[in-house]
């Protein structure tokens, strides 16, 4: 039998062997038909064996990643007992797992320091860490570290959250939910079961293999030649004295921070996946119907190193087959583009560094690491329903996902497979390669002088060297619930944050002279009443110069609206392959945005809070909401607002239900997270003050 033992504020683990490091459509009306997973079995019979443990929990964060992180951040200094599930073994999803360790930071809002305290704590904790705040001398984030460090870096931040709080940390690395206990109504999530793997003794420890070769073997509940599984239930903690005497609705909380919404699909709640249908909200969109095959493409992250002397590089039998997908992008004017490359997100720079500059920051030298991510290069960008990643609602049901105990993660391991090859493949490209897909010939020079970085001490902690989790810019979102002016459900969309121009001619020629009419009326800000009752054209219409503000916002966002769109054709890396048009119409500035309490909270089912990328954006305005201090913000969101109606004996959908009129528990919470250091708001933000040209992203 594997030794169990738990560790208070700490680190709670099943199984021998695992440790903190090491373990390695149309148009539709109302929306609630968009997308709707059919609900989890309710009485969990396809449990093949008796449960190994039963753990108490007050929330079930699910997915360690920046916004399960700060969720538990926020409830442990609250005094809360949380549970943590995570697919892999480490925290911290986009600066560690996902190994995409550069901070996406816009430029005011970094000269302010204006972000949650959390995560303005865990960027102090990083310069501590390596006496400055970018150890990497890269040039696309003021930081760039390694990624094998924010896993520890996190770990501490949430053992002395917890000592602060008295609050406790159950965390589950090496773990996935596979089924929900649903009550008869469907109404509430009742219980939770989680299968937690570990290597059979004699086998090679876990991050041996990429991905792919365990992520459907992660979800099975059988024991195999690879791996050991242990079932784990999680319930409600029951409540203390003071707690029954305020008859809470619920008894605990789920809160789905997964990378791509996971547990929306497993509580049978309405989400949207892809391209979303063009419309007044969403004017830049290139469909008329939704696509849920279309979303950005994901990214195997890996290491390299610069060395004195040239390396023998060994060319992967499936190069050929990805070589025409590579390029440095575009043209650009004297200057060395592998070098470009190299520094853009360099995450550790030798010492002492070059004194010569290059691209704003020390030329590279040997001994620097940099870490890949780049669009025409280990980015993966399928986008047909023959290669998706994430499987549609349908291709779910086809496969008999959506079955009690049919949940196998939702993704396609032979995309994975092929994302894995593309970035070895790159790394080859890189440093043989003579080809350039968007430049032609005479660009690409070979760079033999470097070396691909693998192994448990090295920087993406694996024995393969990529990630261990690919870097996920998308997912399913969720639709809220209908509230005042959204009847379909509640959804931030491309018009809430857009700088674009709108009078574009494209918008005037493409959208119908009502949509176009529509489009305009929604962008008049204070004189919205004004243009509609006098059905003022456009073209005598000003448009406001500044995001959406909501009364129940509960955290900060701003990025760009940053796309890396899917491929045309099948497969991405296919000879002559294009951007599917029209996708990066939408690209480019956007205001300082909120996140309102609404695109949290999902349908139907009423004790799930959602935290990270699955929040009620369109695909559009979610290519500005996934950026680190976006998922720290929700994720303090969450924490705090689950601990407030757990205090108060409400649901969450009780302090937004009476909106626009005033809300007087909303109010509280949200002075709440302020007096906690978590902005609702950024500065000076009112419907009269139109001056935000100095929050540029770049």
């Amino acid at each position: 039998m594997a030794n169990r033992f738990c560790i208070r504020l700490s680190t709670c683990f099943i199984g021998a062997a695992l440790s903190v490091f090491a373990a390695p459509t149309a148009k539709v009306s109302p929306p609630l038909s968009s997308t709707v997973a059919q609900a989890a079995s309710s009485d969990l019979a396809a449990i093949p064996r008796a449960v190994d443990q039963t753990v108490e929990c007050e929330l079930l964060v699910v997915g360690g990643g920046l916004a399960g992180t700060a969720t538990a951040y926020e409830s442990l200094k609250a005094g809360r007992t949380v549970c943590m599930t995570e697919l892999t073994d480490w925290l911290g999803g986009q600066i560690s797992s996902q190994g995409t360790s550069a901070l996406d930071e816009a430029k005011r809002q970094r000269e302010l320091l204006f972000y949650a305290k959390g995560y303005n704590e865990l960027r102090r904790r990083i310069e501590r860490k390596y006496k400055q705040l970018n150890p990497g001398g890269c040039w696309v984030s003021v930081s760039c570290f390694l990624p094998k460090d924010a896993h520890e870096l996190l770990r501490r931040q949430l053992r002395e959250a917890a000592k602060e709080g008295d609050g406790e940390l159950k965390w589950f690395p090496s773990t996935v939910i596979k089924d929900l206990k649903l009550s008869p109504d469907g109404r509430m999530i009742e219980g939770a079961i989680a299968i937690q793997h570990s290597p059979v003794p004699g086998t090679p420890p876990l991050n041996t293999e990429p991905l792919s070769y365990s992520i459907e073997e992660a979800y099975r509940y059988e024991d195999s030649e690879r791996f050991l599984k242990q079932i784990i239930r999680f319930v409600p903690k029951p409540p203390n004295e003071k707690e029954v005497e305020l008859a809470r609705p619920a008894d605990w909380y789920v809160v789905d921070a997964t990378e791509t919404g996971e547990v929306i699909v497993l509580a049978g709640v309405p989400y949207r996946l892809g391209l979303d249908f063009r419309s007044h909200l969403n004017p830049s969109s290139p469909v008329l119907s939704q696509d849920p095959y279309c979303t950005q493409g994901f990214t195997y992250t890996f290491a390299m190193e610069r060395t004195e002397e040239p390396q023998t590089q060994t060319m992967p039998l499936y190069y050929p087959d990805y070589e025409p997908y590579f390029s440095y992008e575009r043209r650009r004017d004297n200057i060395n583009y592998f070098d470009f490359v190299f520094t853009y997100r360099r995450i550790w720079a030798s010492r002492p560094r070059s004194k010569e500059r290059v691209f704003g920051v020390s030329a590279p030298k040997p001994g620097d690491i940099s870490m890949q991510n780049w669009t025409w290069g280990n980015d993966y960008r399928p986008g047909t329903e023959q290669d998706n990643l994430i499987y549609s609602h349908q291709q779910l049901k086809d496969q008999g996902q959506l079955d009690p105990g049919g949940w196998m993660g939702g993704l396609r391991p032979e995309t994975l497979r092929r994302g894995e090859e593309n970035a070895y493949s790159y790394y080859y490209w890189l440093v043989a390669g003579e080809t350039d897909s968007q430049l032609g010939e005479g660009i690409k020079q070979p760079n033999p002088n470097h070396r691909f970085l693998s192994g448990f001490d090295m920087p993406m902690g694996t024995a393969h060297g990529l990630s261990k989790h690919p870097y996920i810019r998308e997912g399913r979102r969720i639709i809220g619930r209908p509230s005042y002016g959204f009847v379909d459900g509640f959804m931030i969309n491309e018009i809430d944050i857009s700088k674009a121009d709108f009078r574009d001619e494209f918008y005037s020629s493409t959208l119908s002279e009502r949509m176009f009419s529509q489009l305009w009326w929604s962008l008049a800000g204070l004189e919205t009443i004004r243009v509609i009752e006098n059905r003022t054209p456009p073209e005598e219409i000003s448009r406001r110069t500044r995001s959406t503000i909501y009364p129940d916002s509960v955290g900060i966002a701003q990025y760009a609206i940053d796309f890396h769109p899917c491929m045309t054709m099948s497969p991405p890396e296919a000879p002559g392959n294009t951007e599917r048009d029209g996708v990066r119409r939408a690209h480019g500035q956007a205001y300082p945005g909120q996140i309102p309490l609404r695109a949290m909270i999902p349908q139907n089912v009423d004790n799930l809070l959602i935290a990270g990328k699955s929040i009620a954006t369109s695909t559009i305005a979610a290519a500005a909401y996934r950026v680190h201090s976006f998922e720290w913000s929700v994720g303090a969101a969450a924490g705090t607002t689950l601990d407030f109606v757990l205090s108060q004996g409400i649901l969450p959908q009780d302090l937004v239900d009476d909106l626009p009129r005033q809300e007087p528990m909303l109010e509280e919470l949200r002075k709440r997270l302020e007096r906690n250091g978590n902005p609702t708001a950024f500065p000076d933000t009112s419907i009269f003050n139109l001056d935000w040209e100095d929050w540029r992203v770049w």
